[in-house]
């Protein structure tokens, strides 16, 4: 016990990191760019770029283990780190999650269903692609897209022209439009002992690209549950995994199809900070440290709501019962995510009820202006 961990990133992630671990006797260091990284209110904050050897060195001093809470983070970065102490995730898992192409690639390598994809390195590229994939069909950059960026949708091959003025002159890759069902989303946990454990499946709504709420357990998903569970297995075998990870699935007729996955805690798991036995972010300390794994077993029924570019009254919130609200310490800006709220209850109906009451109430706030 006692020991030190390092963070690459140092956003709300990091810092709901730094809070699961304290409690666990764990001391923080966080490395960010940004001066004002909201992980910096709670621990310490090393402000420079990731990419800085001598920085690197410094930060790695005294550290016990290195971990991410982001996942575009520069490979070199983590390669400058492994040889002086444990990082994890590893490096190929990052590796892999930061390239949409190949990504699905090594969903399909590993058997694991994914939507029709063509890569896209130039404008015949995408017509092909276009004759090949069909409409609709999103056309996405392959680096650094998140909450819906760095993606447009085409309706029809006559977009085409315009879609490669926006997004053109970076590797892209165009995906078929799926008619799923929902989004859900499985986070699975593989410690570096080889210990695996499993959240039930959560069941996501989005607005305008960015997670609106989560629903966990997600309803009358237990069918999907062994199935999810296998497929996260076999990603997280097949790169000697170590830490939380989140895949994000589509339900197609009753199988799931591979949308994209995170090597890190995610969104759509902040349920659990209330809403189960152990949260993603303890689980995810004790994973990278070795440590036995806590119960992911939930405790009753959850919801979680972002407040995205929006600041409630807290009071309002909290008289809600059974709402607990997380506040990020960061400027209220539109699309931004600032916080979230739970709710849970040992039952779905009254869950339902108190979830309306939230979505009313926030409703009612009136986002700053651009």
């Amino acid at each position: 016990m006692g020991a030190r961990v390092g963070v690459l990133g140092g956003g709300q992630l990091g810092r709901m990191l730094a809070l699961a671990g304290y409690p666990l006797g764990l001391e923080f260091r966080f490395l960010d760019p940004a001066a004002g990284a909201s992980a910096g209110q709670v621990a310490e904050l090393w402000v420079g770029d990731y990419e800085d050897g001598p920085l690197l060195e410094r930060f790695a001093e005294g550290l016990d283990r290195v971990t991410l809470e982001f996942e575009n983070v520069p490979l070199a970065a983590l390669h400058k780190l492994v040889p002086r102490l444990p990082v994890y995730p590893p490096p190929q898992a990052l590796e892999v999650a930061q390239d949409r192409l190949g990504e699905k690639t090594f969903f399909r390598r590993l058997g694991i269903p994914t939507p029709l994809f063509h890569p896209v390195e130039s404008y015949a590229d995408l017509l092909e692609g276009l004759e090949r994939v069909g409409c609709p069909a999103l056309l996405k950059t392959r680096r650094l897209g998140y909450d819906g960026k760095g993606q447009l949708l085409l309706r029809e091959p006559a977009q085409a022209q315009e879609a490669w003025a926006t997004l053109g002159g970076v590797p892209l890759i165009l995906e078929a439009f799926v008619p799923f069902r929902r989004e859900l989303s499985i986070l699975g946990v593989r410690s570096a002992r080889g210990e695996l454990a499993f959240y039930p499946l959560v069941e996501n709504h989005h607005r305008r690209g960015i997670l609106h709420k989560s629903l966990a357990p997600a309803p009358q998903a237990e069918a999907l549950q062994p199935r999810a569970e296998a497929l996260a297995r076999r990603v997280m075998e097949a790169l000697g995994y170590v830490g939380l990870l989140a895949i994000e699935f589509f339900e197609v007729e009753g199988e799931l199809w591979a949308n994209e996955m995170a090597p890190r805690v995610h969104n759509s798991g902040h349920w659990t900070i209330e809403g189960a036995e152990t949260s993603q972010f303890e689980n995810h300390l004790r994973a990278v440290l070795g440590w036995p794994l806590g119960s992911t077993a939930p405790r009753g029924h959850a919801a979680m709501l972002n407040l995205v570019g929006l600041r409630p009254d807290f009071t309002r919130v909290l008289e809600i019962p059974g709402a607990h609200l997380h506040w990020y310490g960061k400027a209220v800006r539109p699309g931004r995510k600032v916080g979230h709220v739970t709710l849970r209850s040992d039952s779905p109906a009254v869950l339902a009820e108190r979830l309306e009451q939230l979505e009313h109430l926030l409703s009612a706030v009136v986002p700053p202006v651009e």
